[in-house]
């Protein structure tokens, strides 16, 4: 935790200087930004020898995840989390490694469909055991019902964000 400590203290100094500061929330919404960034940096270490970044890993992986390998670009940025123009950046440069394919849609050829090529799915089933090796290693310190627990908690508190 005593990477956190100099947040910590900051937000004690904002709360000296302005007590309606709410400490709890800060710290909350922190904790998530600090979580998130040792997150994306052990990642890319990770997937570096691929030759692919934390946010090009979270493309596949959606499509991955997709009956069919295939999804829009709208609903890509949705699964994903990324803005339209960060897609079609990810995109375009995993279409220049021959990860994903874009082609016109079956339905209407205005619309353009992203599919994982052979060789992405093959990447993907190369490096998903290392995937599973720091996903492990991240949350090991906490037991399972900890683990649904935060689940739980992230949801709601993702819910909430959402609704408001």
């Amino acid at each position: 935790m005593s990477s956190f400590l100099p947040t910590e203290q900051r937000l004690a100094v904002t709360r000296r200087r302005y007590p309606d500061f709410p400490r709890e929330p800060a710290v909350l919404v922190r904790l998530v930004k600090h979580i998130y960034k040792r997150v994306h940096d052990d990642a890319n270490a990770m997937l570096k020898p691929w030759g692919i970044n934390h946010p090009e890993y979270n493309i596949l992986m959606m499509l991955y995840g997709t009956e069919g390998f295939t999804l829009n670009p709208s609903q890509l940025a949705d699964a994903a989390g990324e803005k339209s123009a960060n897609i079609t950046r990810l995109t375009n440069a995993l279409c220049d490694k021959q990860l994903i394919e874009r082609t016109a849609s079956d339905e209407d050829r205005r619309k353009v469909s992203l599919t994982l090529t052979a060789a992405g799915v093959a990447m993907i089933e190369d490096f998903l055991p290392d995937i599973c090796k720091l996903l492990e290693r991240q949350t090991q310190a906490l037991a399972a019902d900890e683990m649904q627990q935060l689940e739980h908690l992230l949801k709601r508190f993702l819910d909430n964000l959402d609704a408001a």
